[in-house]
Parts: structure tokens; C-alpha cells; sequence
């Protein structure tokens, strides 16, 4: 999956600016959990339109069939997502900036929903801001994480503050 980011960079004079990550989603054989997110505005939506299917005939011609579903208003997302970051975008929390990389709040929740049920626990190993955390309280998930730094472990344990169900953070 391709995370692109919905910003304004400075113009480069040497290269083309870099505004895309990639997000990989790795599992030990099939996923055990996918809701997968339905919020694309599908474009020949009229409330009327039926899906269509076909198969390629060995002569090459297409023999076309009905499915018979109507076409939903909205269909699921595509692999890359494009998410606004950024000051005031990724998060309102000032004490996020403190850290040099921030992920946007909306990229995290949304891969958390996608990937794991209520109740569930996520891990995060390179806890930075505290994002992971956050969103999966929010989102009634607990987490679990890992970060060296005494500095960042500063900012999740302020950022958290604020959230219902977390925990001080043990160092």
C-alpha cells in the first residue's frame, strides 16, 4: 500500500520531492482480521446502475452477464490513500511536533480499524509521538509498545494524558 501525503513541500532544485511512503502490511499467512474501509465514492453511482460481469470466450469475444447487485454509492478503498499532513493536520496536539516525524492521525486509525477488531491488542515497535497508542484507545484497542528514546517516551506520556483507558507508560 502507498501512503501519499496530501502536503506542500519545499521545491527542490536537485531531485523531485518525495510525497509518497510505502505502508506494508505483513501477516504470518492470511490476515486474521480485514474490515475493509468502503468510503471511495463510486462514479457511475445513480442508484440505478446494475454491476455487470464477463468472461473471456477462448474466441476472444466477451460474453457479458448480469450480476444483478445495484452499484453502491460507495466502494472500498484503493491501496494508496492519500491523508493531509502536516501542522494542524496530522494531529491538534501540539506536543506531537516535538517529534521529527509525525504520522497523521487519520493514516493510523483508519489501518488500525482495517486490521484489527474492538478489544484487540496493537503493537507498535517504534512508538516516536505516541500516534499508535492514541488512535487504537480511541478506537477501543489496546496497545502495546516499544521506544528507546527517554524523550519521546516524554511526549506519548503527555499526549496520552488526555485519552480515557491509558495507562502511564513504564520505563
Amino acid at each position: 500500500m502507498i501512503y501519499q501525503k496530501d502536503s506542500i513541500s519545499y521545491p527542490e532544485t536537485n531531485r523531485y520531492s518525495q510525497i509518497f511512503e510505502y505502508m506494508f502490511v505483513l501477516s504470518k499467512g492470511k490476515p486474521k482480521t480485514v474490515n475493509i474501509i468502503k468510503d471511495r465514492k463510486n462514479l457511475h453511482y445513480n442508484g440505478r446502475k446494475i454491476i455487470t460481469g464477463g468472461e473471456r470466450q477462448v474466441s476472444g469475444k466477451l460474453h457479458r452477464r448480469r450480476k444483478g447487485n445495484l452499484l453502491k454509492e460507495f466502494g472500498a478503498r484503493f491501496n494508496i490513500w492519500r491523508v493531509s499532513a502536516g501542522h494542524n493536520k496530522s494531529t491538534t496536539d501540539k506536543i506531537a511536533f516535538k517529534h521529527p516525524a509525525i504520522f497523521p492521525e487519520k493514516l493510523c486509525r483508519d489501518h488500525i480499524l482495517t486490521w484489527s477488531n474492538d478489544g484487540d491488542l496493537v503493537y507498535d515497535p517504534f512508538m516516536g509521538s505516541g500516534t499508535t497508542a492514541k488512535m487504537a484507545k480511541l478506537n477501543n484497542r489496546d496497545y502495546i509498545g516499544s521506544e528507546i528514546s527517554n524523550e519521546y517516551c516524554q511526549i506519548i506520556s503527555e499526549r496520552l494524558k488526555g485519552v480515557v483507558g491509558t495507562e502511564p507508560l513504564s520505563r
